[in-house]
């Protein structure tokens, strides 16, 4: 029996089980990579709305690193161009679309509440807007695109960094979501397990494996310093 939907093969697995059997793994490997990748995109869409709700709530950036989230804005910018350069399945990459233009949003208020806004604001602002749309439209050389992307896993480590510091030096996560954390984390183990899965290149897979590391030290933060705050209460 056939069954497909939006790629997914579900005939091998129906065919299995209406023999009571299990799935053989050749089944239902690709089967659960392609249902995960799904729900990543499908969490995505609403993974930084507790940091936006947490910001607008509070009307404050405390403890917030400005340049982590910008770092994030350029990463996912590479990320998606190179993508959709590559011509991958939507499941691979979805959640980049989305997780951009929140990520823009939470810069945005980043930008609206913190007091040193300036020249440099509206600097990086119009940078971004000339060179996002020629990333996007794929206007680069392969070469340059390859490069950009290797540069990009860097990107994405060195934007934790900022926020991993700053979330050391209160001793406190400050305004930050437990829950947008939380999701990011178990979303990076998912597309760790996806990417292998559906054969990705290389360098998405070690993406993944820095993002495992960086959210999972952000996440060591929330309890540690949680802990703490217990305690002196």
């Amino acid at each position: 029996m056939e069954l497909e939907f939006a790629g997914m093969d579900f005939g091998c697995a129906l065919n299995a089980l209406g023999n009571a059997q299990l799935p053989a793994k050749e089944c239902i490997l690709p089967l659960l990579s392609k249902v995960l990748g799904y729900c990543i995109i499908l969490a995505s869409t609403i993974v930084k709305v507790p940091q936006i709700h947490v910001i607008m709530k509070n009307k404050s950036i405390q403890g917030l690193s400005i340049p982590s989230f910008e770092l994030e804005v350029v990463g996912f910018t590479i990320a998606l161009a190179y993508c959709l350069f590559k011509g991958l399945a939507f499941s691979a990459y979805g959640e980049l679309v989305f997780l951009l233009i929140q990520t823009i949003v939470l810069v945005a208020l980043l930008y609206q509440y913190s007091p040193n806004r300036g020249l440099n604001v509206w600097a990086k602002s119009a940078l971004y807007c000339a060179i996002a749309p020629m990333l996007l439209a794929g206007k680069l050389d392969a070469n340059m695109f390859e490069a950009l992307y290797a540069c990009q896993h860097l990107i994405f480590f060195c934007s934790r960094l900022p926020q991993i510091f700053e979330n050391y030096k209160n001793k406190s996560t400050g305004q930050l979501s437990f829950l947008t954390n939380f999701m990011s984390f178990a979303g990076c183990f998912v597309r760790l397990f996806t990417s292998i899965q559906e054969s990705a290149p290389t360098s998405m897979i070690v993406g993944s494996i820095l993002g495992v590391l960086t959210n999972g030290v952000v996440m060591i933060q929330f309890l540690l310093y949680n802990q703490m705050k217990l305690r002196r209460d």
